[in-house]
């Protein structure tokens, strides 16, 4: 019976063994792609930047564009009605 006992306890043994030391040896693998994925990234950041200070300038751009033409709008308005005064 304790024969039978350490043959399983020897066996349990090797088993969490190789489990254990077969899962890094699978991880280390991915880990170059990731580098490649993480410089890609990062390019794509730094392509990004002047991407997003152009859409800023044009958003601005619009938004004054607005404005004035809110502006005219409004001179309009007020040039109808001093004419309708006179009238």
């Amino acid at each position: 019976m304790s024969k039978i006992l350490a043959a399983l306890v020897a066996g349990l043994f090797s088993a969490t063994v190789f489990a254990q030391a077969a899962a890094p040896a699978a991880a280390a693998a991915p880990a170059a792609p990731a580098k490649a994925e993480v410089k890609a990234e990062a390019k794509k950041d730094v392509k990004a930047e002047p991407a997003a200070k152009t859409e800023k300038k044009a958003e601005a751009k619009k938004a004054e564009k607005k404005v004035a033409k809110k502006d005219k709008k409004a001179d309009a308005k007020k040039e109808e009605k001093k004419e309708e005064k006179k009238s």
